[in-house]
Parts: C-alpha cells; sequence; structure tokens
C-alpha cells in the first residue's frame, strides 16, 4: 500500500498504532517547533500559571523563577521521548511493551487514556468559559459541546490535521497570548516593589510552584513521540526533534504560564476587564487554542486505547475505523466528566495534577533509561506486536517492580490536601515527590536489569 493511500494529504489518516514505513516519513524536525508551541497557547497553560502563583502565594518574580527552572527540567524529560519517534515510528506506549511486557504495559497505557481524559475534560470547561465571553448563552453545557464538537474533526483526520491546525494556533492563540500578556504588564503597578513584594515567598511555595511547571512538561511525555514518528529516521533527525520538541514547549509553556502569573488567581475576569472591548475576541480566540489542544488529546488517547485493545486481541488489526470510534467514545466520555467537574474545577484539577504526578514519573523513568542506557534504541519492533511479546515476553516483573517502587518512594515527598508524607514536612509542605520517583525508579530500574542481564 503506498503512502498517499495511508496518509493522503486530505483525507482521514490511515495509521494507528502499527509502524510507519520508510516510504512514508516525511515532514521535517523544526514544524515540530509550531507543534508543541501552538499546543501551548491555550487558557489552561495560563490558568497552570494562575495556579502557580495563587496556590502558594508567590510575589510575581520568585513564580516567574519557579515557572522558567520548572518548564526547562520538566521539559528536558519530555523531550527525551520525543526524540524516540522517528527512531521507532510507533506511538510512545507501545514501545512501552519493549520495558514492561505485552501484557505488563497495558495496565500503564489504560492509566495515561484517564490522564488524556482528564485533561480533555479540563480543556472542555476552559473552552466554554472562552466561548462564553463571546457568546453568553454558551456558558456551561452548551459551550462544552461546542467545544467537543469542534475538536472531533482534527482529532478524526489526524496527525496532518493537527499539524496544521497548530500551526495556525501557533500564530492566532500566539499572538492573543502575547496581546493579553503585553495588557496584563500594563496593568500592574510599575514598580519593582510590586514584582518581589506582591506574595509572601517560602521555599516550600517555590518548590511547589516549580514542580507544577515541571509536571506540566512531563505529562507531554506519553505522546511526544506521537506526533513525531512520520518524521524520517535518522540521527540528525532524532536530535532535532528533541530540540524543536523541547524549545516549542517550553517557551510556549512559559510565556501563556506568565500571562497567568502575573494576573495571578481570577485570571479569566482579570483578563476579561483589562481587555475592555478586545477581551471578548481575544478569550474567544484562546479558546480556538483549546479545542486543538484537545484534538491532540483525543487523538493520542485514541492510540494509547488501541494499544490496549490490540494487547487483548493481537491477531486483530485495528484501523482507522477503529480510530475514529474510540475517539468519539473518548470524547463523549470527557464531556460527561466536565459536566461533572465544571461546578468544583478549580478543586478538581488540583487534584487531578497530584494524581498524574505518582503515576507519571516512575513510567517515564523507566523508559527513559531503557531506551538511553540500557538499550541505545535498539528494539524488535516486530515483538511490539507479537501474541506473546516477542523477546519481550508478557511480562517484565523486574520493570513492574520497579514502577511500584517508584509509586512507594514519592509517598514521603507527597504534600497535597489529602496527605503529607514525613520528608515533605521537613522540607516545610514541598512536594518534591516527583524528583525521587524520577531518580529512585530509574536507578532501580536500571541495577535491576543489569544485575539480571534481562532482556537487552
Amino acid at each position: 500500500m503506498s503512502a498517499t493511500e495511508h496518509l493522503p494529504e486530505m483525507g482521514v489518516e490511515f495509521q494507528t498504532i502499527y509502524p510507519v514505513s520508510i516510504s512514508e516519513r516525511h515532514g521535517r524536525a523544526k514544524d515540530l517547533f509550531g507543534l508543541w508551541f501552538g499546543a501551548n497557547m491555550t487558557m489552561l497553560t495560563v490558568t497552570t500559571g494562575a495556579v502557580m502563583r495563587g496556590t502558594f502565594h508567590l510575589t510575581p518574580l520568585t513564580a516567574i523563577a519557579a515557572a522558567i527552572i520548572g518548564n526547562l527540567v520538566g521539559g528536558f524529560f519530555m523531550a527525551l521521548h520525543a526524540a524516540q519517534g522517528p527512531h521507532l515510528g510507533i506511538p510512545q506506549m507501545v514501545q512501552s511493551r519493549a520495558q514492561f511486557g505485552m501484557l505488563g504495559a497495558a495496565p500503564m497505557t489504560a492509566l495515561i487514556v484517564i490522564m488524556f481524559l482528564g485533561f480533555s475534560a479540563s480543556n472542555l470547561v476552559l473552552g466554554a468559559q472562552g466561548l462564553s465571553s463571546i457568546v453568553p448563552s454558551f456558558d456551561g453545557v452548551s459551550g462544552m459541546i461546542i467545544v467537543a464538537l469542534l475538536s472531533l474533526a482534527p482529532a478524526v483526520f489526524g496527525y496532518r490535521a493537527i499539524h496544521g491546525a497548530t500551526r495556525i494556533a501557533a500564530i492566532l492563540c500566539g499572538a492573543a497570548v502575547f496581546a493579553c500578556l503585553g495588557v496584563a504588564l500594563m496593568n500592574v503597578p510599575h514598580t519593582i516593589a510590586w514584582w518581589t513584594s506582591d506574595g509572601h515567598d517560602t521555599i516550600p511555595g517555590f518548590l511547589g510552584a516549580m514542580s507544577i511547571a515541571a509536571l506540566w512538561q512531563i505529562a507531554y511525555a506519553p505522546y511526544v513521540s506521537d506526533y513525531s514518528r512520520y518524521l524520517p529516521s535518522s540521527r540528525s533527525g532524532e536530535r532535532q526533534a528533541f530540540h524543536s520538541t523541547y524549545w516549542g514547549c517550553v517557551i510556549g509553556s512559559f510565556f501563556a504560564m506568565l500571562v497567568g502569573i502575573v494576573t495571578g488567581a481570577g485570571v479569566t475576569a482579570i483578563l476579561s476587564h483589562a481587555l475592555g472591548i478586545w477581551g471578548a475576541p481575544l478569550l474567544g480566540v484562546l479558546s480556538l487554542g483549546i479545542i486543538v489542544a484537545n484534538a491532540m488529546n483525543l487523538y493520542c488517547g485514541a492510540l494509547s486505547s488501541i494499544t490496549v485493545f490490540q494487547t487483548i486481541a493481537p491477531k486483530k488489526h485495528f484501523g482507522r475505523g477503529w480510530r475514529i470510534g474510540v475517539t468519539t467514545a473518548l470524547l463523549i466520555i470527557s464531556l460527561l466528566v466536565a459536566i461533572a467537574m465544571a461546578a468544583r474545577f478549580d478543586a478538581a484539577y488540583a487534584g487531578f495534577l497530584e494524581l498524574l504526578m505518582a503515576i507519571m514519573v516512575p513510567w517515564s523513568a523507566i523508559n527513559l533509561v531503557d531506551y538511553y542506557i540500557l538499550r541505545h534504541g535498539s528494539y524488535d519492533i516486530p515483538s511490539f506486536f507479537a501474541a506473546n511479546g516477542g523477546v519481550y515476553g508478557r511480562f517484565n516483573i523486574l520493570a513492574l517492580l520497579a514502577y511500584v517502587f517508584g509509586l512507594v518512594v514519592q509517598i514521603p515527598f507527597l504534600a497535597n490536601e489529602l496527605y503529607e508524607g514525613p520528608a515533605a514536612r521537613l522540607l516545610g509542605g514541598a512536594d518534591l515527590s516527583w524528583i525521587s520517583g524520577l531518580f529512585l525508579t530509574g536507578v532501580a530500574y536500571m541495577l535491576a536489569m543489569r544485575a539480571t542481564s534481562a532482556r537487552f
């Protein structure tokens, strides 16, 4: 089958989770900069910046420093996953079978699907709020339905459509974000004292805000390679994929978060008032960015779901029809979740981020250690789709134990409304669980695999 049959220029993407052949590879790694820059030009990113400052009551200057460091550090680990796409040509969660085994990877992948549903629901809530600034009657459920329906088209058309939509978002939504930033800066006191005194800086607060920024980046780890897997395979291409993804995502995230940091809590209301007659159109444009970001979540959520289904039925081919059907089903589920969480969005979103931190970090550590340290990118791709897991087997007990270990070692460092670990108390309430999870899980997995000479 030809490349044009697999991925027609204007048609629905044919490919799902299966390896992208060399004849189907196309595009330039630098296109990923625009994709990830545009993907972060949304109100959800802006709101995350507001959470960083409002929740931890930091002064603006300290919150900015936390955002810079968190994005730079978290983005490094995230972009390492992006470099895997051109080399292997498969979605990220399929590649996880090399670490956890054919069946062992399924629970991890199912957790990632839940993550996509959480982000999608959050996007629907904020998208509806943005639409209501243009047309008040679009508030609530009606606005969520509109955002959901608009998200469906690029998600269904797939890879090319999403790349095209994010390029548009990078221009339009990027301009809206910088316009909001300019107005926000004009409406704060023009004194150095405001930047260093409007808040109460603490070390735990700084570390907590930094962790939110880092987690924002790490949350992209399970699907950045989904958007680089069609790129031509070469060592230089892998390096370019890393840098384009890294800088596009980090720069885009930071400037969008900066709007929320400057305005603080109640960012939507503050911007609407400060922007005056321009408030409705600019916030409406940012709603379009949410639509694009939501399409990305739905697309990758469908690929991860199909990965789980293919684990259950390895002899069945899951093609385009399955991707469209699963995408639609995920959209409906996320819409129902959005309707349920809308009234208590801030608390629900904060709880979601805390859960995401705990389950994501050990998986990322195991994947990166396996790819870059143990196997150096050398994998048997047919084994990923074999019913018995091929050379990787059905389960890798060592990886599963390392993952559980990674969950456990985070507990002392957790600090949230439900629980504060002893290490977090010693640190004044700072949640550094993601740091212990990354480092200790990676070391444990590497030592266990090398000690047993297991599967590499």
